[in-house]
């Protein structure tokens, strides 16, 4: 799969949670410590076009707004998508933080796998089991991406230490404990 399907892919499943979730849930509490439902969705419109300003491509002139976090977003997947679709700028290469890259490596190493992660995270904020789990494909991917961070991975504000759980834990659960994500947490609401 290219970066370019990943994205798509990843995207169309994020987008699917974002519709999903009831108005009056966008300001509960998100399992991301001090965020919101409404701040992953936030965070993640703002960090994708955060790279696409970095990378020269412009930034997506439609910002979220405060009672409709799903603008930004709408904005930053357009966005994302058009440059990975181009293959001139998804080939765009740059020194990264790892060494050499392109467009197309960071958004399929970092920000298609943040859709999946944040997926979970708003899933669990806005109280959607059933968009909860994650492809388990995808979760052999994230883990083979974030696995060649080292300790990168547990810097602050990345992820932090891998939460023990029991030996029968399902796939989706092993892969947010081992992010540092309680899979326990706001089960209960």
């Amino acid at each position: 799969m290219t970066p370019a399907e990943r994205y798509r892919r990843n995207a169309t499943v994020f987008d699917r949670i974002v519709r999903s979730v009831p108005p009056e849930r966008w300001t509960d509490t998100a399992p991301c410590d001090g965020w919101t439902a409404a701040d992953v969705v936030r965070h993640v419109a703002d960090t994708s076009a955060d790279l696409l300003e970095r990378m020269g491509f412009g930034r997506p002139a439609d910002g979220p707004a405060a009672t409709d976090p799903s603008r930004g977003w709408d904005a930053a997947r357009a966005a994302m998508q058009d440059a990975l679709d181009d293959p001139i700028r998804a080939d765009h290469s740059y020194d990264g933080w790892f060494g050499p890259t392109t467009f197309a490596e960071t958004v399929d190493r970092f920000y298609a796998t943040d859709l999946s992660v944040h997926g979970w995270d708003l899933a669990r904020a806005a109280g959607l089991r059933e968009l909860e789990p994650i492809d388990v494909g995808e979760i052999g991917t994230i883990r083979a991406h974030f696995a060649g961070l080292g300790d990168a991975l547990r810097m602050p504000g990345i992820c932090g230490p891998e939460i023990p759980l029991a030996d029968d834990a399902d796939d989706t659960d092993r892969l947010v404990a081992w992010l540092g994500r309680d899979p326990d947490w706001g089960r209960a609401s």
